[in-house]
């Protein structure tokens, strides 16, 4: 049974949810499932914006049938050519043999490599940067946004609506509820922090691609903005747009600090928590400590984004970071992480390595403060070592205070 919604002058949510998603990417957790949005424009021509995952395509169908009420479908725009957004290509194609589909070059390239039996040649727009698209009243215009985060993507602007297709960007982990717009729940208190994990995570490398976009985005007469998932925007736009534009810079929302730990026995773990009790004894708010071994890696980086001051500790293992940390080190410097002052806390028990190794790999992201001193930890925690804790609390507070 079809589940559909008009969210604007002729425009159609004819999207779905997948609840059984435990892995969005097959790498990211998400224990809310996933929402993927589609649309449709009802005009002198129809149009379809963009395709859907294979788990939820059968409501797709059902969901298209139904709004267009037997007309023939037009067209379909491929903002984005993820297998999240195209796995209905080619049934679309089957379904709708008059179908003309619109995308960038790169779009129709990465098509090809996807679905290489697919005739494309015969039904291909090829669109860039300020092409647009005739339906009747509405008119798109197509937006170039490379690395947001594929090389092909492009949104799609209806100069009618004042409505911005936006792929990828502006979207969130999480299933929707029948509630579509952000304004029909508390979004803030309860869908912002998953919207930090996705741009973190999904888009997060691609910083200075994003800005740019929010440039161009800037010059739109927006009335709405519909991503691909999570909720809509009709109001309020400042709530996702100036969290981009501070998530795209690496500006942190907090000036604050996160403590990261990998502990093998716990007293990694005691220190990190000795060194929270001090900097909340010397009058910061908001101090976060986070198991690396327990906590998702993107939760890890998510929070990352969030705080000015990071803090790493970690044990000596096999001769190197332990490995929970290793990899959460990793993902940050793999997404461009910068702009951040960290401090180190290692622990070895007969051979130290892991502070070293810290200093050296969170030495590759760009403008990153180290700062001193590096506190040293033989096994567990001693009076002396407390001593380098309270050290590291003032130097962290004096720079906080800067």
């Amino acid at each position: 049974m079809h589940n559909v919604r008009q969210i604007c002058e002729d425009t159609w949510w004819v999207g779905a949810s997948d609840r059984r998603l435990e892995l969005f990417e097959n790498n990211y957790p998400t224990p809310e499932g996933m929402a993927y949005n589609n649309f449709v424009i009802m005009d002198e021509k129809t149009c379809l914006l963009d395709g859907i995952d294979n788990a939820v395509r059968d409501q797709l169908f059902e969901n298209l049938a139904h709004v267009l009420g037997g007309r023939p479908l037009d067209y379909l725009v491929v903002d984005h050519m993820e297998p999240d957004h195209c796995a209905a290509i080619p049934d679309l194609v089957r379904r709708y043999p008059e179908l003309k589909l619109v995308a960038s070059m790169q779009g129709f390239r990465i098509m090809g490599q996807f679905y290489p039996d697919l005739d494309i040649e015969s039904r291909k727009i090829v669109v860039k940067e300020g092409d647009t698209l005739e339906l009747g009243r509405h008119t798109l215009r197509f937006i170039t946004a490379p690395m947001v985060h594929w090389p092909e993507v492009i949104m799609s602007f209806d100069v009618h609506t004042g409505a911005l297709f936006s792929a990828d960007a502006f979207g969130e982990f999480g299933a929707l509820g029948g509630n579509l717009f952000a304004d029909e729940v508390k979004w803030t208190r309860t869908y912002a922090r998953e919207a930090r994990r996705y741009y973190a995570n999904i888009v997060g490398k691609y910083g200075p691609q994003t800005l740019a976009v929010l440039a161009k985005a800037a010059k739109l007469d927006l009335k709405y903005i519909f991503p691909l998932h999570g909720h809509l925007w009709r109001q309020d736009f400042d709530r996702i747009l100036l969290r981009y534009q501070k998530w795209a810079s690496y500006t942190p929302e907090y000036d604050s600090v996160c403590i990261f730990y990998g502990s093998v026995y716990g007293h990694t773990a005691n220190a990190a928590d000795i060194l929270a009790g001090k900097l909340a004894e010397r009058g910061l708010k908001n101090v976060r400590v986070y198991d690396s071994s327990k906590t998702d890696v993107s939760e890890l980086v998510s929070r990352a984004f969030q705080y000015s001051t990071l803090v790493f500790a970690s044990s000596t293992y096999n001769l190197d970071i332990f490995d929970g940390m290793d990899h959460f080190v990793q993902d940050l410097v793999k997404h461009n992480m910068r702009n951040r002052t960290v401090a180190i806390i290692e622990n070895g028990s007969w051979s130290p390595q892991a502070g070293a190794l810290l200093k050296q790999r969170l030495g590759r992201m760009s403008n990153v403060q180290i700062l001193d001193p590096m506190v040293k930890i033989k096994s567990s925690v001693t009076e002396e070592d407390v001593e380098q804790l309270d050290a590291l609390a003032d130097a962290i507070v004096e720079d906080l205070a800067r």
